[in-house]
């Protein structure tokens, strides 16, 4: 099972946690269950991000980093997003290659820090939090 994160929260889901994100492949029984276009159940405005188990990669919800509850969502599509050829080969060579081992790989050094800057959900949380305050302000403003 993937990670889902609500108002506050944050960190990996344990099996079957209703509306918890899932790898395309591998989905959590509670979305199983309800089927592939499976709309997590909660009160409406809960945040959701949705995470590959695995790689802690961040996944698309109806193509949004970032799912709202509402009452009128009836289904949630959970995708891989695309991904750059750059961030593809940081994937493979995470998979392949230990942390304390990156450094002794023969590339260059900008990659190295890119290495180490694994996916973070709490970093992600907190960069979509001020994306949304910003987005919610700018329409109070207008």
């Amino acid at each position: 099972a993937g990670a889902g994160a609500g108002t506050g929260g944050c960190g990996r889901a344990g099996p079957g946690r209703a509306g918890a994100g899932a790898r395309s492949r591998s989905r959590s029984r509670a979305a199983r269950d309800r089927g592939p276009e499976a709309a997590p159940r909660r009160p409406a405005g809960h945040l959701w991000l949705f995470r590959d188990a695995g790689t802690n990669d961040g996944l698309l919800v109806n193509q949004q980093e970032l799912f709202v509850a509402a009452p009128d969502v009836s289904k949630a599509d959970i995708t891989l997003p695309v991904f750059t050829l750059k961030e593809r080969c940081l994937q493979v060579v995470r998979s392949l290659v230990k942390p304390v081992d990156y450094r002794k790989l023969d590339i260059v050094r900008s990659l190295y820090e890119d290495l180490e800057d694994h996916p973070d959900i709490k970093k992600d949380l907190q960069r979509l939090s001020l994306e949304r305050s910003e987005t919610l302000r700018n329409e109070i403003l207008e």
